[in-house]
């Protein structure tokens, strides 16, 4: 589904991303991990077009889409969710993936409908899923942390990706909206048949539901396979856990 080859960025003398090569199986849960500072979300912002790599390719779906512009990706079938809500807070939340189907199906600029009455049933249905279905007329901005995020997954499945990014997708949460939110994942991710590629702080969501790990540091990739591949591996658990060869 992604294939990233030899990805370099840098920033004035400081390298961020340093030869990343990676491939993201389709139908697959892949998860990159890494210290703070290691790359992150600056190989998202690489991968989703917010950023342009200094060198190397993005492929999607064997195409090569590097560089491309974020909403070109979303309609070639990539979907994002940032580490922080990315929503509008002064829609309801109805509104909010209701205005994400309109620029997705092309009617943003419809000068000609009333817009308020497109897409209804398919809103609808985006946010049962989501399960926020009881909070449709509830501004965005009156939700909690954890309903912000739901929110935000609906906005990015309104654009029917078929690669779903998530940026650090519990950060911030309790730990019972943590388990809420990964259990919504999972049903989402199996249910719509989705490739799903995220970044995770928390090692325990990581362990739970990743069937391939890359673990990044200083911008490179150093290890990467199957989570009890990455657990047993020595230069993981140098970086994580300090411990020497």
């Amino acid at each position: 589904m992604l294939e990233l080859r030899d990805l370099h960025k840098s920033f004035g003398g400081f390298t961020a991303i340093a030869g990343v090569s990676l491939a993201v199986e389709e139908h697959k849960v892949t998860a990159i991990i890494g210290p703070n500072g290691a790359g992150k979300s600056t190989l998202f912002n690489l991968v989703t077009g917010h950023l342009r790599p200094t060198r190397g390719r993005v492929l999607l779906g064997g195409q090569d889409v590097t560089g491309q512009a974020p909403y070109h990706l979303c309609r070639k079938g990539m979907g994002r969710s940032f580490q922080r809500a990315n929503i509008f807070s002064r829609l309801t939340v109805f509104e909010n993936v209701q205005a994400a189907l309109l620029s997705h199906g092309e009617r943003g600029w419809d000068l000609w409908s009333r817009r308020h009455t497109l897409y209804r049933t398919e809103t609808q249905e985006v946010l049962e899923s989501v399960g926020l279905a009881d909070k449709a007329d509830t501004p965005s901005a009156a939700l909690s942390y954890g309903n912000q995020k739901q929110l935000e997954l609906g906005i990015a499945l309104a654009s029917k990706p078929k690669l779903l990014l998530l940026d650090e997708p519990t950060a911030g949460m309790s730990a019972s909206e943590t388990a809420e939110t990964i259990a919504l994942i999972e049903r989402i991710v199996a249910e719509r048949g989705l490739t799903l590629l995220f970044t995770e702080h928390d090692m325990s969501v990581v362990f739970s539901i990743a069937q391939k790990i890359a673990v990044l540091h200083q911008g490179r990739v150093i290890a990467e396979g199957r989570p009890d591949e990455v657990r047993a591996n020595a230069d993981v658990r140098r970086v994580y856990l300090g411990e020497r060869h």
